[in-house]
């Protein structure tokens, strides 16, 4: 199976929680007609799915709802990550966010911070 076609089964298996969202983070550069480059997406690295996945905190926060950034690279069977795409990866989860790896809509069952 193709990426891109593991990305959509993601978001549409995403779609089914009320507390997780996920969106394409479309990265690229782009050469324009007139010469100019376009660069696109959050960070070279950025993960191909992001958004946020709704935590309740403890008591001590009076039940508050809080969105955690949510980082979903999405690989097939035999696909590796690029040192840039491991470094984001680590550094979201290092800062408090959740990123992940997934090779199927199934990956992103039971995601936790």
């Amino acid at each position: 199976m193709l990426e891109a076609d593991i990305q959509r089964l993601i978001q549409r298996e995403a779609c089914k929680s009320p507390f997780m969202r996920l969106f394409r983070n479309q990265t690229g550069m782009y050469k324009l007609e007139d010469g100019r480059v376009l660069q696109s997406g959050l960070a070279k690295g950025s993960a191909d799915l992001i958004g946020w996945k709704t935590i309740e905190i403890t008591p001590e926060m009076v039940g508050k709802k809080l969105a955690v950034f949510l980082s979903v690279e999405v690989k097939s069977a035999k696909g590796k990550l690029t040192p840039e795409q491991q470094n984001w990866l680590n550094t979201v989860n290092q800062v408090g966010g959740i990123a992940i790896v997934a090779r199927s809509p199934q990956d992103i069952h039971g995601i936790q911070n």
